[in-house]
């Protein structure tokens, strides 16, 4: 009877051994299994991530012009609010004009475009343009205006090529980095319909600046060495809440265009007197304190002619307010006229 028990036991270990070795195997069976499944759905997935890449290549390849020796990628109208990675095999474009496209953000593969001379993605809702876009060495124009822009990276400085920059309407702009002053290049720069209470120390190191808009922001005064922008001919400041110029305004010896409509101008400096190369400005809708008419303002004018009288007007309101002003101040205090008309001081 010992004996039987004892087989017994040897028996019992031997089936419960086969049991755990069994389960073993179908356990390893099965992981064996998961992992090939596995590794299926991975090729499945990159083949379909292939022919996706395909795809939308050949969509973007649809949308690609010669356009006088330039390639240039032309999209609008269609929704691409994320651009995909396939496009770094596109790297020999050197213009893109995407608008109206509901794009969120500029790629951070954009640095891999070094071929790029024109990058037009206005009429967008891009909110972020990432520190790569300083790597774009080459690029003349970047446009983003009418977008949701709130910061500029200071990589852009990084941008040494480019000429033109326009980052008008994008609503919450309400600063430039310093280092945007490296800009040695830029000649048009427009900020125009943003939040700007100043405008940009930037920009009064930007050597080639000529053409400036700032229309329509909060500006209430503009910096005292303003004529630092010695090359700057036209300038937009109307729409903004600037209550005078300063002195250094009439040291712009290159402005030929100046507009300050819509603003909160009480005087007109008597030393922009001196200004010659001055022939278009504005002064509409500012709370002047002098009233001045010139003498064909009664009188009717061509059709044909209106445009021109029209910028005549601001040049010679300005000399008959300045000329009006020196004259009052001339009076002795006892006269109907005022006599203390500022300058050129805020």
């Amino acid at each position: 009877m010992e004996l039987s028990a004892d087989v017994a036991v040897c028996l019992g270990s031997v089936a419960s051994i086969k049991v755990l070795w069994e389960g073993r195997i179908r356990k390893q069976k099965e992981e064996l299994q998961k992992e090939k499944r596995i590794r299926e759905q991975a090729v499945v997935s990159r083949l379909a991530h292939v022919w996706e890449d395909r795809i939308i290549l050949a969509r973007l390849k649809e949308k690609i012009l010669n356009e006088e020796g330039r390639v240039i990628l032309r999209i609008e109208k269609e929704e691409w609010k994320v651009l995909p990675a396939a496009m770094v095999q596109l790297t020999n474009l050197q213009e893109w004009h995407l608008h109206r496209t509901g794009l969120l953000r500029v790629p951070s593969f954009i640095g891999h475009f070094e071929n790029l001379l024109v990058l037009n993605l206005s009429r967008n809702s891009i909110a972020e343009v990432p520190p790569e876009i300083g790597r774009l060495t080459r690029l003349q124009e970047l446009l983003l205006s009418y977008n949701r822009l709130q910061d500029v990276p200071e990589e852009l400085a990084g941008c040494q090529s480019l000429e033109k920059l326009e980052l008008a309407v994008n609503r919450d702009l309400s600063r430039l980095p310093l280092q945007l002053g490296q800009l040695r290049n830029l000649q048009h720069l427009d900020l125009s319909i943003n939040q700007f209470t100043a405008i940009p120390e930037a920009l009064l190191d930007m050597p080639a600046l000529e053409w400036l808009d700032m229309g329509g922001n909060k500006i209430q005064e503009l910096p005292h060495d303003i004529h630092r922008m010695k090359n700057l001919h036209t300038l937009w400041l109307q729409r903004n809440e600037i209550c005078c110029l300063p002195e250094s305004v009439s040291e712009m010896a290159n402005l030929g265009t100046l507009v300050l409509s819509s603003n909160k101008l009480q005087d007109i400096p008597t030393c922009m007197e001196k200004m010659d190369n001055l022939r278009f400005v504005n002064f509409r809708d500012n709370p002047l304190k002098i009233q001045v008419s010139l003498p064909w303002e009664e009188k009717e004018e061509e059709e044909e002619e209106e445009e021109d009288d029209r910028e005549m007007y601001g040049r010679e309101f300005m000399l008959a307010y300045i000329q009006e002003s020196r004259r009052r101040e001339s009076r002795p205090p006892s006269s109907q006229y005022e006599s203390d008309l500022p300058a050129c001081s805020c």
